[in-house]
């Protein structure tokens, strides 16, 4: 069993500390309005252009578009996130790639049927102008994975939950696979691996970051893409963010290389249970391979 248990070391303290002076602050001084309200709705459409070795020529010019941590029903109503997806769609998508936590919640509640049905005719637009794939995060399991799957299914998003689905252009191949969510312990990696031939490029899809030490061992990934973090929401200029959850402390947020593999965590578009953001903006990742 993975260890889920949370301990406060001093550094974090003094950095708890540093987050509460300055939310503190920026209340004082009238920012209370910018950390709740104009900086969770200000989008950054972050262009990361990169080469993967074993990616053919064929793909070049392929553009994959990342979302992550939606959390839907929560702050993220479904005007907000309409204007999401026309951003997204903006971008002239060959591919979107949703990193899971769709819903937001602990338990499964009369008010969730209502949401996903929402949630599916805001998603429907991404399906029908192209290839959509997901994988379900920590919350997903914690609301009612059987019913997110059911409105992947509804909605024609691609489960890569365990599995991989390939892509091919001419003679070139791109596997985009995906593990189920790693807090609560549904990934299996071997299952993923089992159905990945040998020749052509690989993207995985997991939800928390920090899985990464495991996926590079592998040496199977070029690139990793991940959410779970939100970037932290609340980043202390030279610092960091101070609070980071549970598989998302190593590597929360931007681009990093881990052994061989690259590893994207994407800031998220939606928010946890703090609802506030500051130095850390909501993010659509837009990945052009070379």
């Amino acid at each position: 069993m993975r260890n889920h248990s949370f301990s406060l070391s001093r550094r974090d303290f003094l950095k708890l500390s540093g987050i509460f002076l300055l939310t503190g602050m920026a209340s004082s001084a009238g920012g209370l309005g910018y950390i709740a309200q104009v900086e969770p709705a200000w989008l950054d459409i972050t262009q990361v252009p990169l080469k993967l070795s074993r990616l053919g020529s064929a793909f070049a010019g392929l553009r994959l578009v990342q979302l992550s941590d939606i959390h839907f029903g929560h702050w993220m109503t479904v005007e907000r996130f309409q204007k999401v997806i026309e951003r997204v769609l903006a971008q002239h998508p060959d591919v979107v790639a949703i990193t899971g936590d769709f819903l937001h919640g602990y338990n499964w509640n009369s008010e969730h049927p209502r949401r996903l049905a929402e949630l599916a005719e805001a998603l429907r637009p991404l399906t029908m102008a192209c290839l959509t794939v997901g994988v379900l995060g920590n919350h997903d399991h914690w609301t009612d994975a059987s019913a997110v799957r059911a409105m992947f299914k509804d909605v024609g998003i691609v489960d890569l939950s365990n599995s991989a689905h390939m892509l091919r252009r001419g003679g070139d191949l791109l596997h985009l696979a995906g593990v189920d969510d790693v807090w609560d312990e549904h990934d299996r990696l071997g299952d993923v691996l089992a159905q990945l031939p040998e020749d052509g490029a690989a993207i995985l899809l997991a939800h928390e970051p920090d899985f990464a030490d495991e996926s590079t061992a592998t040496g199977r990934f070029d690139l990793q893409i991940s959410g779970h973090s939100h970037g932290g929401q609340v980043v202390i200029p030279f610092v960091g963010p101070p609070i980071t959850p549970y598989l998302a402390h190593k590597y929360p947020k931007g681009l990093y290389r881990v052994g061989e593999m690259l590893l994207y965590t994407n800031r998220g578009v939606g928010m946890g249970d703090v609802l506030v953001r500051l130095n850390c903006r909501p993010e659509i990742t837009v990945f052009s391979f070379s």
